[in-house]
């Protein structure tokens, strides 16, 4: 009996973002790829050829940027604080724009989820709190192009000093995007880097006015929000979050830390990017195996405090994009491995064509082998 493929045409209607129509509603999420050039952590033509074959994505986000050397968690992950890394990703916006694809830079700081090797003079990570990362590895140089995993460093806390430096840092990084011909910038706030520490009340005790209550507990976010929106614009501007309801044993990158109440957090946090009008807000879901859906209470609250623009991603099938979007859940879809493994994404969804699989051992690091060499159907 022949499958009946399911109606696809509603991932393929033209939706506003901020100041730019998208042609489609599937998203090339960030994706860590670790292919930048060494010394220096540089995007490069490798990393443009990447992008530009994945243009025809509605909306594409990078792989995220760290925007300040000890904002780097994992080898050869590029920055976006350099003047150099600031030419390479020129090379990245001009193919992308070459192709009419829309992109916006990810800004990254990984906080405590990092090593003294990856960190200026090998200093401690810096955190909210001395409080290390467990659950989690971080991925090290070990030699030229050879790299192993390794436990994180303990962190040191942040003065209520630095914490202000940072978020001009933020400001800064937005300044570097634009300069670099993004379209935009999207906060990197979950799976637990450093955004995320300052949120959860696992890895945050501090008593300043960053930390105790939860209102302190988004104030670094709201503080960077304000800084950022003001470089960009919000209409220009996104925001991502992983409200883990549940986690996992399964070995794997980094997921986040779940709250006591993650329903709470959440929802006060989205408010605060309501009053901000950001542009849009990117919802990282579960994604190990027989991972559960996010609750309905949460979607439905989330669509409720959020005027903006919702992407979801997280293991997504496009049966699962076509269902919250029709509940009007979520306006636009990312598509993680399947990206990964097959550039014409949306042709293939459109067309019903089969998908080439993703080469987990190629994922991180290494060299156009399993990164830009995946055919198109």
């Amino acid at each position: 009996m022949k499958q009946v493929s399911p109606n696809t045409s509603a991932l393929f209607s033209s939706v506003a973002l901020g100041p730019y129509t998208l042609n489609n509603r599937i998203v090339l999420p960030p994706l860590t790829r670790s292919r930048s050039s060494q010394p220096g952590n540089i995007p490069n033509d490798l990393m443009a050829s990447y992008y530009a074959q994945r243009a025809s994505a509605g909306f594409m986000v990078t792989e995220g940027a760290q925007i300040e050397p000890r904002g780097q968690g994992y080898a050869w992950t590029p920055g976006i604080h350099s003047p150099e890394q600031v030419e390479g990703w020129k090379k990245v916006t001009s193919a992308v724009h070459e192709k009419g694809g829309i992109i916006f830079a990810q800004l990254w700081h990984v906080g405590r989820v990092s090593h003294t090797s990856l960190q200026p003079e090998g200093g401690a990570p810096v955190a909210p709190s001395a409080i290390a990362a467990d659950n989690v590895s971080v991925f090290v140089e070990t030699g030229p192009g050879e790299g192993a995993l390794a436990e994180p460093s303990m962190p040191r806390a942040l003065s209520t000093e630095e914490v202000g430096e940072l978020v001009a840092l933020y400001a800064q990084a937005a300044r570097n995007a634009l300069e670099a011909g993004f379209d935009g910038v999207e906060l990197h706030c979950a799976n637990g880097y450093l955004v995320n520490q300052f949120i959860s009340e696992h890895s945050n005790q501090r008593d300043d006015q960053y930390g105790g209550s939860l209102e302190n507990r988004l104030r670094f976010l709201k503080d960077i929000v304000a800084a950022v929106s003001e470089v960009v614009g919000p209409e220009r501007l996104g925001v991502r979050f992983a409200p883990l309801f549940a986690s996992t044993d399964e070995d794997r990158v980094y997921l986040g830390l779940v709250e006591a109440d993650p329903h709470t957090t959440y929802i006060e946090a989205i408010k605060l990017l309501e009053q901000a009008n950001v542009a849009y807000l990117s919802i990282a879901e579960a994604d190990w195996e027989n991972a559960p859906d996010l609750p309905d209470t949460f979607y439905s609250a989330v669509r409720e405090t959020f005027s903006g623009r919702i992407i979801y991603a997280g293991k997504y099938t496009v049966e699962k994009a076509l269902k919250v979007l029709s509940k009007g859940y979520g306006d636009l879809f990312a598509f993680g491995r399947p990206f990964i493994a097959n550039p014409d994404l949306p042709a293939r969804i459109a067309n019903g064509w089969p998908l080439n699989d993703v080469d987990p051992t190629t994922m991180y690091g290494g060299t156009e082998a399993g990164y830009n060499d995946y055919p198109s159907y």
